[in-house]
C-alpha cells in the first residue's frame, strides 16, 4: 500500500471521535511489530522516529529508509512521522526523504519565539505537502524528569494554531513522557475545553503513563493522535528478558528479538482497540 498521509489518517479520526495510535520506532523490529499489530486490528497507524532515535542511529536516512519501506508493505494505511524534532535542519531532511509529517518542538522556547520558529517550519513543510504538528505547554519527562503539572491554556492554544498554521497541536493535560507506571492523572475537562477552542486535532504525548480506561476517555473527550513509546519498550524488553532468562546460553539475536517483536505487535493491537482506532 502507498505511504499514507498523516492528515489522511488523523483528520477523519478527529471528526469521528476515534483515536489514532502513533507509536515510536527505535529499530526495525519495532516498525515491523507496529505494522503487524495495526494489520491485526485493521486500523491505520503512525510510525514515529524521534530526534533521540535518530541520534541513537547516528543519522536519519538509514533508519528512515527501513521504516518507510516497512510502511509501504503494510495492508493498512501507515504514515511515517518525525517526532520531537528541535532542529529545522532535521525537519528539512525528513521532508526530503518523503516523511508523511513532522512534529517540530519549540515548546521550551518563549511563546513568541515558539510561534515565529514554528510558523517558519510550517511554511517550508506545507510547500512540500507535509503535515506539521507542534507543541504548546511543554509536556514533561523528555529528560527523565516528570513534570505533569504543565497545562495548556485553550485561548492561547487557539491563538497559536491560528498564528502558526499547524495541522495538529500537542497539548499538556497531565501526562508526562517516559513514565514506567500508568497512573498519570489527566484533566479531562481541559481536554474538552481545548477540543472546543482549537480548530486542529489534538495530540496526547506521554501516553504510556496513562491507564487504558483513561486513554479511551481522553479520546472520547477530544484527543485524536495518541503517542506511545515507553509502553512498547517495556513490553519488548520484558519479552527479551524472559527469553534470555529461560535460555542463558542463547546467542542468536533473532531468537530473542523475535519474541520481543511478537509481544509488541500484540500490545499494539490491544492499544488500538483501547483507542477505538478502527474505522467503522
Amino acid at each position: 500500500m502507498p505511504l499514507a498521509g498523516t492528515g489522511a489518517i488523523v483528520t477523519p479520526a478527529a471528526r469521528a471521535a476515534r483515536g489514532v495510535g502513533a507509536f515510536n520506532v527505535i529499530q526495525l523490529e519495532h516498525a515491523q511489530a507496529i505494522v503487524a499489530g495495526a494489520e491485526a486490528a485493521e486500523a491505520p497507524v503512525v510510525l514515529q522516529l524521534s530526534e533521540n532515535a535518530v541520534r541513537y542511529h547516528g543519522a536519519l536516512a538509514p533508519i528512515a529508509a527501513a521504516v518507510l519501506a516497512t510502511a509501504r508493505t503494510a495492508a493498512v494505511p501507515v504514515a511515517v512521522h518525525l517526532d520531537h524534532a528541535t532542529s529545522a535542519e532535521l525537519v528539512a531532511e525528513a521532508v526530503r526523504l518523503g516523511f508523511s509529517s513532522v512534529m517540530f518542538d519549540a515548546s521550551a522556547l518563549p511563546y513568541e519565539e515558539n510561534v515565529r520558529t514554528t510558523a517558519e517550519v510550517v511554511a517550508h513543510c506545507h510547500a512540500a505537502g507535509v503535515w506539521v504538528e507542534a507543541e504548546l505547554g511543554e509536556v514533561g519527562g523528555k529528560d527523565g524528569v516528570h513534570a505533569p503539572g504543565a497545562r495548556t491554556d485553550p485561548a492561547e492554544a487557539a491563538a497559536f494554531a491560528a498564528a502558526t498554521g499547524v495541522d495538529a497541536l500537542a497539548v499538556a493535560v497531565g501526562s508526562s513522557h517516559a513514565m514506567l507506571t500508568r497512573d498519570a492523572v489527566l484533566d479531562f475537562d481541559l481536554i474538552a475545553d481545548l477540543r472546543a477552542a482549537v480548530p486542529v486535532p489534538l495530540v496526547l504525548h506521554g501516553s504510556s503513563g496513562v491507564a487504558d480506561e483513561h486513554l479511551t476517555r481522553a479520546v472520547e473527550r477530544g484527543m485524536t493522535k495518541v503517542n506511545i513509546a515507553t509502553q512498547l519498550n517495556r513490553v519488548f524488553t520484558g519479552a527479551v528478558r524472559r527469553t534470555l532468562d529461560d535460555a542463558p546460553a542463547l546467542v542468536d539475536t533473532r531468537r530473542y528479538l523475535g519474541p520481543g517483536r511478537t509481544a509488541v505487535a500484540t500490545e499494539v493491537t490491544r492499544l488500538l482497540h483501547v483507542l477505538k482506532a478502527r474505522p467503522a
